[in-house]
């Protein structure tokens, strides 16, 4: 069922490149290296490859069926499930949205509160951030698609910064190549899961896109770039730590910003969180948009209010979020809850939707 949407809400199929890769780095890139090298260590870039590779099968799979079907998730689900099944299921994918912004948020403010600011209360940034998030969705969706723009071009100098390691480099830590097991790459493969996830918001906005199959190669273009920029900072890391260290090391992206120094400026990271704000404003903003279109179309409510309602729950469980372990406890479930979904419910979707539209062909 196709998804009627106006001409001038419409966005060009290139900007698809921005909007996956803003959505891809976020937070995760500031210390993904040690939860991938505990399992692989010196082998941990072999692990960033695999994992981008296996997406850009993923963002094939989903884009054979909203071709097909020509609307998004919510229409896919009804035309396979039905009305009250395929209800169902969108719902629990809008709560999965919600839940990534949240962690994405807090996890956010932990840097902040760890490297920056410790005595800062949670809910004051969060309201702020909210606030502004509230704005930028409530111009619609090219004002977020704007955003993301902006979160990737406007860090963008970042990737030079991390040259700097390089003068202090052991490239003998990369050696010996392919020295750990099946069981061990893909133990380190799911700790991959969370820094990929965001892609899959492609299920909501794929409408909202002129000349929606045309935008596919795009897609690739930024998830490929997105694998690029995770496997620039794992080589880096892995040639500047040694595998103990990196282990110990829980935010390595910060760490190795650390020893950038300049006459005006002593602690460099503290220009790198800060501009890393506007790289994950794009994130917040895209999922919560994604939540809250999701609610708009199942329950025939306005947007504005329902995007109400889902940022004060999340300033309320960003609050609540008080200590570490329950930070990396919500963390680990919504890892595990996106890879499920991209790995195994997709897959299993497109099964079911290919069957279908077979068995309607025969009748």
């Amino acid at each position: 069922m196709k998804v009627p949407v106006k001409e001038q809400y419409l966005i060009n199929p290139s900007l698809v490149f921005f909007v996956v890769h803003s959505m891809q780095i976020g937070v995760g890139v500031l210390g993904f290296q040690r939860y991938v090298a505990i399992y692989t260590e010196q082998d941990s870039w072999i692990t960033v490859v695999i994992a981008g590779a296996t997406l850009h099968i993923v963002i094939w799979l989903m884009y054979k069926m909203l071709n097909k079907e020509q609307g998004d998730i919510i229409s896919i689900h009804e035309s396979v499930f039905g009305k009250w099944v395929g209800g169902m299921l969108s719902v629990l994918f809008m709560l999965y949205l919600i839940a990534l912004g949240i962690t994405i948020l807090r996890t956010f403010i932990e840097v902040l509160q760890v490297w920056m600011f410790p005595l800062m209360k949670t809910w004051t940034f969060s309201l702020v951030y909210l606030i502004a998030i509230y704005y930028i969705i409530s111009g619609g969706f090219r004002t977020v698609v704007g955003a993301c723009f902006l979160g990737v071009v406007v860090p963008f100098y970042l990737i030079f910064t991390f040259l700097a390691p390089l003068e202090f480099a052991n490239f003998r830590n990369l050696l010996p190549v392919f020295d750990h097991s099946i069981k061990e790459t893909l133990s380190s493969f799911k700790t991959m899961t969370l820094s990929y996830l965001g892609f899959e918001l492609l299920l909501v906005y794929y409408p909202f896109i002129k000349k929606p199959e045309t935008s596919q190669k795009w897609a690739h273009y930024g998830n490929l770039f997105t694998v690029f920029l995770y496997l620039y900072l794992m080589l880096i890391t892995l040639v500047y730590f040694t595998p103990d260290h990196l282990k110990r090391t829980i935010w390595a992206t910060l760490t190795m910003w650390k020893i950038i120094k300049f006459p005006f400026v002593e602690r460099f990271e503290y220009i790198g969180i800060a501009s890393w704000v506007v790289v994950i404003f794009p994130n917040l903003c895209l999922a919560f948009w994604a939540a809250s279109r999701t609610a708009k179309r199942l329950f025939n409510v306005k947007q504005k209010k329902v995007l109400i309602a889902i940022l004060t729950i999340t300033l309320v469980v960003n609050t609540l979020l008080r200590d570490r372990a329950s930070i990396d406890l919500l963390n680990s479930w919504v890892s595990k809850i996106g890879l499920y979904f991209i790995y195994g419910y997709i897959p299993l979707l497109f099964v079911c939707s290919s069957l279908l539209s077979k068995v309607r062909k025969k009748t």
